[in-house]
């Protein structure tokens, strides 16, 4: 069993916007592998599907992003999985927009939502789908950058990069770290 975990923040507001790229691929992960039933589950929406017969549960934490630790280390006991049967999904600022890369264990850079998982959790080794989302324009402050929606070439970019990020969660599923690392890093 694996827990993918997209990270995100809840609420309309958020939907579409940079910080939400976990939310994306998720939601592409759970329409390619027909989920029909979201439950809420120790503080995140869930969803369990099968791929290539191996159970998946689908996780969007409804906490806000800073505080994400919670509802995956409350899903991880739930279903007693070992942090090497966790990805999670997530924006990053320091990939070029439109590309992913894979990688286990590592930092947070920053990301208050990682930095809570590996709180959480005591332990940064995991596997990580990152998401591209580059740097913001000129002056504009990290915050607002990440929790605004991109605009034309960059949706399409996030867009690419969602389908890619959902073709390496089943790829480090199928095949691991170092053929999918090699694959799409």
């Amino acid at each position: 069993m694996y827990l993918v975990v997209g990270l995100g923040n809840p609420g309309e507001e958020y939907a579409g916007t940079r910080h939400n790229a976990g939310f994306m691929v998720v939601d592409r992960l759970a329409e390619e592998l027909g989920a029909r039933y979201w439950k809420n589950e120790g503080g995140a929406l869930t969803a369990k599907v099968l791929y290539k017969g191996q159970e998946l549960v689908l996780a969007k934490p409804q906490s806000c992003m800073n505080t994400s630790g919670g509802p995956v280390k409350s899903l991880m006991n739930a279903y007693k999985l070992k942090p090497e049967q966790l990805i999670v999904v997530h924006d990053e600022l320091d990939i070029p927009a439109g590309t992913i890369r894979v990688k286990l264990g590592g930092g947070h850079a920053g990301h208050n939502g990682l930095r809570s998982i590996c709180d959480k959790l005591g332990t940064r080794d995991w596997l990580r789908v990152r998401i591209g989302i580059g740097r913001p324009p000129g002056r504009m402050p990290v915050a607002d950058f990440v929790l605004s929606a991109p605009k034309k070439e960059q949706a399409e970019e996030l867009a690419d990069a969602v389908d890619q990020g959902a073709k390496a969660v089943f790829s480090l599923i199928d095949n691991g770290l170092e053929k999918t690392q090699q694959a799409f890093n």
